[in-house]
């Protein structure tokens, strides 16, 4: 399918990946619909830092996506659906777990139901790595076990199992995307890439970090926001799980010292218990499959690990963006 033209609604555009995904599209030559939280502010987000030029060729819609009335009047008319609202924070949905059901099970239900009543030609659920737990075998495909380590992980499980459902049941043109850790500017504040940048670019001579033994596979934004895109291409995609992903894998430890090695400073990494994860939460190896997505839509990660972290840290280290970043505090 080309969507060059296409009328696209991304939800969850006011976010990280969100608001890349929605450059990306407008680059493909697509018609974008922004879905983005309604507040009190009038926040869009990361979308308020776009330059106004690319602000009017966005048609911005807030709304909330436990509200199933405002998703059917976002939904309609739309020839294809890029849904990534979510509640994303692993330490926050122990804290808080009913808001993650609310938000990534009955929001993927309204989301699906609205795109079922309205024939949407197709229809992409990003979902997360995390939803496979600790490695069980490497590289993790897609036929790996699902476990839910995290009320988030298994509010994303729930998710995805709703998306299969509509599938199998209606037809519904769905593929579930499953990117591993992804990373690059705007980037949110409870990440462990912005943990560490900010912190050392703040000067901070002691790292805070949770676990820094578990392994992750990292993955450029760039290159997750055209995996996604990809995806909504190709027939063969419809009804599948497909993992994005590089396929190498960095521990936490080794991630901060190259930061360390990357920004030209100097500090020690500190382990603290209070940012670990209870010991049967914590998800100890993800390293990707990627081949079932290189045989469907002939992608591959373009952007290096180092190139990928240095753009990360040059956007980090304009003042007006590394303000918005609280890094004296532990953020869930």
């Amino acid at each position: 399918m080309d969507i060059c033209n296409k009328k696209v609604l991304v939800t969850g555009a006011d976010g990280f990946i969100g608001s890349h995904l929605v450059e990306t599209l407008l680059d493909e030559g697509c018609n974008v619909k922004a879905f983005t939280y309604y507040n009190s502010f009038n926040s869009w987000g990361w979308l308020d830092t776009f330059p106004r030029e690319k602000l009017k060729n966005i048609e911005v819609f807030s709304g909330d996506i436990r509200d199933p009335n405002g998703i059917r009047t976002a939904v309609k008319d739309m020839d294809v659906i890029f849904h990534l609202a979510a509640l994303i924070a692993i330490p926050f949905s122990y804290h808080s777990p009913d808001s993650y059901i609310d938000t990534n099970v009955k929001g993927t239900l309204n989301v699906l139901q609205a795109c079922r009543d309205y024939d949407i030609e197709r229809v992409i659920v990003t979902s997360t790595s995390e939803v496979y737990g600790t490695a069980q075998y490497v590289p993790i495909d897609e036929k790996h076990p699902l476990q839910g380590q995290s009320p988030y992980s298994a509010s994303k499980i729930g998710s995805d199992k709703i998306a299969e459902s509509f599938f199998r049941s209606f037809g519904t043109p769905v593929v579930t995307a499953r990117p591993f850790n992804t990373y690059g500017p705007r980037q949110s504040a409870r990440a462990v890439i912005p943990t560490i940048t900010t912190q050392l670019l703040n000067d901070r001579k002691e790292i805070m970090l949770g676990s820094i033994h578990p392994t992750r596979d990292f993955n450029y934004v760039g290159d997750v926001c055209r995996g996604l895109i990809n995806l909504s291409k190709f027939d063969e995609a419809v009804g599948r799980e497909v993992n994005i992903g590089s396929g190498t894998e960095i521990s936490i430890g080794s991630l901060a010292n190259l930061l360390i090695e990357l920004t030209g400073t100097d500090a020690e990494i500190i382990s603290q218990d209070n940012r670990k994860r209870p010991d049967k939460s914590e998800v100890e190896r993800l390293v990707c499959d990627n081949r079932l997505m290189n045989e469907i839509t002939g992608w591959k990660p373009e952007t290096a690990l180092r190139e990928g972290l240095l753009n990360t840290i040059e956007w980090f280290k304009d003042k007006e963006n590394l303000k918005r970043y609280k890094d004296d505090i532990y953020n869930i």
